[in-house]
């Protein structure tokens, strides 16, 4: 299982653009194998992909996540072909639905219908990114368009699923699904069986699992969940992190966190890669104010990233 760490926002590590470079070279002298930046409410992600892409030299740099609602598939091939090149074509673009109450209540658009939504998505995104191509003719997109960024290799490109229609359109279409919120029992019994299943009977290769979680190493687990209770407790209310949280029998984001000390981490992160999960998002998390946990968690993850 391969070590990645969130970037600004996601790892408790709010910052400008320079800010951000900065971070990403940190995590890349650190020996990460990736960094992943959030596109929420602040800063675009796939525009410091490519302020961190300059910076650094081999890491791999993805978005986890891109909405796809408010971009149409060609401009968000575009734009994930250009930073692709400009990265020295080291990007892993992320997408997502995103939820209905931003969709609908914030940006004014229509939710309905998502799984197809993401399904025609798909099928004009991902041909312009691996073949510069497309033509196609569905009853919310059609597109026939072409696209050449000098440079740009195909990038990777992972859905943020969840429920298993979903999963299965990751598997057969996508390169793997990236997560957040989901816990190492519905990684196991869920999340991987069921894209690895969609990816076989699409003669596909094996999907990459990407797992986000928040972390956080200290000797005081209770204080550790209780702060993530309120820093993450969004994330308990919106549906598709409701239903996998349901899944794992967890009340709260609090549940999914992953906290305790060295051992306890370490072996939460061993059931994962047992899983299944092949790449970690790491969301560290101070568990109280003023102490260690935050160079601890540091410290335990860049251990982890080095170990063969």
């Amino acid at each position: 299982m391969k070590i990645g760490i969130g970037l600004g926002d996601i790892a408790s590590r709010p910052a400008d653009f320079a800010g951000l470079a900065a971070q990403a070279k940190q995590a890349e002298d650190a020996g990460f194998a990736s960094v992943w930046l959030a596109n929420i409410f602040g800063v675009d992600a796939m525009t410091a992909a490519t302020v961190c892409g300059l910076a650094t030299k081999k890491i791999s740099i993805g978005t986890g996540v891109v909405p796809t609602y408010p971009r149409h598939p060609f401009a968000m091939a575009q734009q994930a072909v250009s930073v692709s090149a400009a990265t020295g074509n080291r990007f892993t673009l992320g997408i997502g639905l995103s939820h209905q109450i931003v969709i609908e209540n914030m940006l004014g658009l229509s939710y309905a219908k998502s799984y197809s939504h993401m399904s025609e998505y798909l099928s004009v995104l991902a041909p312009l990114i691996r073949e510069g191509k497309v033509q196609f003719a569905g009853s919310m997109y059609q597109v026939n368009a072409s696209l050449k960024v000098p440079g740009a290799e195909p990038c990777p490109i992972l859905i943020a699923a969840l429920a298993p229609k979903m999963l299965a359109l990751a598997g057969t279409v996508a390169d793997g699904t990236i997560t957040w919120m989901t816990g190492p029992k519905t990684l196991a019994e869920h999340i991987v069986p069921t894209i690895r299943a969609a990816a076989e009977a699409a003669g596909r290769p094996a999907p990459r699992v990407v797992a986000g979680l928040p972390i956080s190493v200290t000797d005081d687990a209770a204080q550790a969940r209780d702060t993530a209770s309120k820093v993450f407790r969004t994330y308990g209310a919106l549906p598709s992190y409701r239903a996998m949280l349901d899944r794992e029998g967890a009340a709260g984001p609090a549940d999914v966190a992953i906290v305790g000390n060295e051992a306890e981490v370490t072996a939460t992160l061993d059931r994962m890669e047992q899983a299944g999960v092949t790449e970690l998002l790491g969301a560290p998390f101070q568990a109280r104010k003023d102490d260690d946990s935050l160079s601890r968690t540091w410290d335990l993850l860049v251990a982890r990233a080095k170990r063969k």
